[in-house]
């Protein structure tokens, strides 16, 4: 049986935790920053968990 690709566009988004959670970025941080208040880009820069039902197709795309 053939080695499964991982692929390289989701290994770039998430990040998988010690306990098999995935993390993601927030959206709305890559630019037009300068209306956005200090509080809500500090609440965009921070990591957030994917939820379980959106986990499922992350696991198929990162196997290892």
């Amino acid at each position: 049986m053939p080695k499964l690709k991982t692929r390289k566009s989701a290994q770039k988004r998430y990040k998988r935790t010690g306990t098999g959670q995935f993390l993601r970025r927030h959206a709305f941080k890559g630019h037009l920053l300068c209306k956005k208040s200090n509080s809500q880009k500090r609440k965009l820069s921070q990591k957030i968990c994917v939820t379980t039902s959106d986990s499922k197709p992350i696991k198929l795309m990162l196997p290892y």
